[in-house]
């Protein structure tokens, strides 16, 4: 099983939105190192924390569960989607999304700047400088001391 970090801002489409919902597609990736990560390493089952960026407070709100495997983004070619790429080939897509679960809310909000605090931690690639991509890769020991923080 692989961890992931996933960003999005809570008024677009935060933890209580997938709690809502349950499942949902993970759409929207215009990013060709995050789809990368979607597209070649994302498995079935692996999980993922949802971080709530530009938020207050910013920081990893709840768990989410990787319920697909990668397929075309169908935003990508709806010239009415906010996401439409007009370069995007339906029979060779660039983008890339997943399905993802709900699967709980964190005890509570762990924020970016309670993240920074610990030197466990500094190796993440959440908190390298100039890291703003909205996936990334989470290693087993990081995901193992956050959910030691709740």
């Amino acid at each position: 099983m692989q961890y992931w970090l996933m960003k999005s801002e809570p008024d677009v489409f935060g933890i209580d939105d997938l709690e809502h919902v349950g499942r949902e597609p993970w759409d929207g990736i215009r990013n060709y190192q995050a789809r990368n990560f979607m597209r070649d390493r994302m498995q079935l089952g692996d999980k993922a924390f949802l971080y709530h960026s530009n938020a207050d407070p910013i920081g990893i709100a709840g768990i989410m569960r990787i319920a697909s495997t990668p397929h075309p983004d169908p935003t990508a070619f709806d010239p009415e989607a906010k996401y439409y790429d007009p370069k995007s080939d339906p029979d060779n897509p660039r983008w890339q999304l997943v399905d993802v679960e709900f699967e709980r809310k964190l005890k509570r909000v762990i924020t970016l700047a309670e993240l920074r605090e610990y030197p466990e931690l500094e190796s993440m690639a959440l908190l390298r400088k100039g890291n703003r991509l909205s996936i990334m890769p989470v290693e087993p020991e990081h995901w193992e001391f956050i959910l030691g923080l709740e």
